[in-house]
């Protein structure tokens, strides 16, 4: 039976019509109803929230946003996306998958935690290579936490509004109160790099002061991941304003050994090449690199036939990667 927080969660988040924090509430009803071996309900309750989220038109959510006069521009601020990446389907670094799954545990006992006055894991910092996870993994924490996912390019913000995008920034951050999601700041080094550059333009450093204030202050229930792949150009004073810091590094020999096998079974395809002979070849390359190669290697399967995938033609796909031009 789901515990007196939970069930208080759920009619608070029917009434004020969060369905993010419904659907979120009832999964972890569901895994306390897995842990204590009820597996036939949890089973029921995942499949009923599924099926759940999948009728509930997206258009709603935006509906749900502030709709005064200067807050409709949020739907040309924010990119909405419904991910269905899992945590078990990833393949990480340990310590990655424990900050990440710690994230996970607070934020589902985000109740429970506030009202012993303290704070859930929210504002986190991914930094790391591209092609190497902190993408996936923004669509992985709102996908686990039954949570939207809202991306906002700050490049783009600031070439479009030149001028007004500190308050462009402000519109995203209250929405942040009404609107609980997980808000992916992409592209972070655009107004990251120290405000002491003389190269920078005074629009950049102003949108990172506003940003600095902004996240200092924000109290929302929502999760905020900023994503860069320079990390040694950000400003010094934005560190000590993330719960986490999150490093992506490129995956290692195991990694990507264990990424073919995962990738290839999802194909429905099973190797007559060398995996640990392919992963060998393939240190230096990015996940995203080795899911453009499973995506061949099955394409040549369904395409040529599972014996046309040669130890060499996968090799040749390796070197394509490693060496473009």
């Amino acid at each position: 039976m789901a515990a007196a927080e939970q069930i208080k969660s759920l009619i608070r988040s029917f009434g004020t019509g969060d369905d993010a924090r419904f659907y979120a509430t009832a999964m972890q009803i569901a895994a306390d109803e897995a842990r204590k071996g009820h597996t036939a309900l949890a089973a029921e309750l995942k499949k009923l929230i599924d099926n759940a989220k999948a009728n509930t038109p997206q258009q709603t959510i935006f509906r749900k946003l502030p709709v005064n006069a200067a807050q409709k521009e949020l739907n040309d601020l924010l990119e909405l996306i419904h991910p269905d990446v899992r945590l078990k389907d990833m393949v990480l670094a340990p310590a990655i998958h424990q900050s990440l799954q710690r994230v996970l545990d607070e934020q589902r006992k985000i109740d429970v935690l506030e009202s012993h006055g303290l704070k859930a894991r929210k504002k986190l910092l991914f930094t790391g290579a591209p092609g190497c996870g902190k993408t996936m993994s923004a669509h992985m924490l709102a996908s686990e936490l039954a949570l939207p996912l809202f991306v906002i390019r700050l490049d783009g913000l600031i070439s479009r509004y030149m001028g007004e995008s500190i308050a462009k920034l402000r519109l995203v951050f209250d929405a942040m109160h009404d609107f609980r999601a997980v808000y992916l700041f992409d592209e972070f080094d655009s107004i990251g790099t120290t405000r002491h550059a003389s190269n920078e333009v005074g629009e950049i450093k102003r949108v990172l002061n506003s940003f600095l204030l902004q996240i200092e202050k924000d109290d929302s229930r929502s999760l905020i991941i900023a994503a860069t792949n320079m990390p040694e150009s950000l400003d010094s004073a934005l560190f000590r304003r993330f719960d986490d810091i999150i490093r992506f590094p490129l995956p290692t020999e195991s990694d990507i050994a264990h990424l073919l096998e995962l990738e290839l079974k999802s194909f429905g395809f099973f190797p007559i090449f060398d995996i640990s002979q392919i992963a060998k070849a393939s240190i230096g390359l990015s996940f995203a690199d080795m899911h453009r190669i499973c995506t061949d290697i099955a394409k040549d399967a369904l395409v040529y036939g599972e014996n046309a995938v040669s130890q060499e033609r996968v090799l040749h796909y390796v070197n394509e990667r490693k060496n473009p031009f």
